[in-house]
């Protein structure tokens, strides 16, 4: 028997706070080698691509993947199993469940890298995952005000409205991406451009960069100056870094910046690496999203259903 949990069960079961919390000992874990993670493949075919991502934290009792079909709708599922026996013990609806540890990642990388009184914030987008986003950051930090660029007007009007009544700051729409960027403790970048949108000229000193929409390797949203300008560059994963990080991989190409220059983020959180030596260093977390997250908040989640008797047993 295992446990199945729609979507908006597992949007109940995972608060901002506690999404961070778990992300960040699953970081800790890869760390000390007491965790593995294996990168995202992809299988590709006429009509779409098929996304599977395997991830064991035998230390916290589970393991499991993630595996989802981008056919025009992308679908997303995870299935969890527990060490001891093998046993598959739940099956969830994991779109929120992405969003989630997705926006956790960065509020981790926000915690570790951003100066310790960053107080606004940047966003460029305003979909689905960049909700996430700045919940995350304002869970680490004591931000007061963020602007808010992408191409849609209305929609980053609209955007803007609800974060702001959501998150109690000050998100304001503006209408070019420069104005978002400049000036800022925290900038993001969220989208789903080919092309960069953030450059580096905008970044000042001190700041703190999240860039989390691409994850392709043909793909970069930051100019190549952002990643050369940064004088500590983190990723969740170098392995899977190394094949989808388009924002990285393409100055690495050219030959402008070298790997031996990034450093897993479980690396920062474990003292290993130091986030920042100073105010004025430029940090840059580039997310590609790994199957470890996804472990760490699906155990969460799964335990807490438990606890409250939520979710239907389904016999598989």
């Amino acid at each position: 028997m295992a446990l199945y949990l729609n979507e908006t069960e597992v949007e109940g079961l995972l608060p901002m706070p506690d999404a961070i919390g778990a992300v960040e000992e699953a970081f800790a874990a890869l760390a000390q080698k007491t965790a593995v993670n294996r990168p995202r493949q992809r299988v590709r075919m006429r009509g779409g691509v098929l996304h599977v991502m395997p991830a064991a934290w035998e230390s916290r009792g589970y393991f499991g993947f993630k595996a989802y079909s981008s056919f025009g709708e992308t679908r997303f599922w995870f299935w969890l199993f527990e060490t001891k026996s093998g046993a598959l013990v739940s099956i969830m609806s994991a779109d929120r469940l992405g969003q989630r540890r997705t926006g956790a990642a960065s509020g981790v990388a926000t915690k570790y890298m951003a100066r310790a009184d960053a107080a606004t914030a940047g966003i460029l987008g305003s979909g689905w995952q960049a909700e996430s986003q700045l919940e995350a950051i304002c869970a680490v930090r004591p931000v007061r005000e963020i602007r808010c660029y992408s191409r849609d007007r209305q929609h980053r009007d609209t955007f803007s409205e609800r974060m702001s009544e959501r998150l109690g700051v000050r998100v304001t729409p503006v209408a070019a991406p420069e104005d978002a960027a400049r000036g800022r403790d925290i900038v993001i970048t969220a989208t789903g451009t080919r092309e960069p949108v953030l450059r580096g000229e905008w970044i000042e000193p001190g700041t703190h960069v999240n860039a989390i929409g691409a994850n392709w390797a043909h793909k970069s949203e930051i100019e190549e100056s952002v990643v050369t300008r940064s004088a500590v560059v983190a990723v969740d994963s170098i392995e899977q870094a190394r094949t989808e990080a388009g924002d990285l991989i393409i100055p690495a190409d050219k030959g402008i910046w070298q790997w031996e220059k990034a450093y897993e983020l479980g690396e920062v959180i474990s003292g290993k690496v130091a986030g920042r030596t100073s105010a004025s260093d430029i940090t840059l977390f580039k997310s590609c999203g790994i199957a470890l997250e996804d472990v760490a908040v699906a155990a969460l989640v799964y335990e807490r259903a438990l606890s409250q008797h939520i979710g239907t047993t389904i016999r598989v």
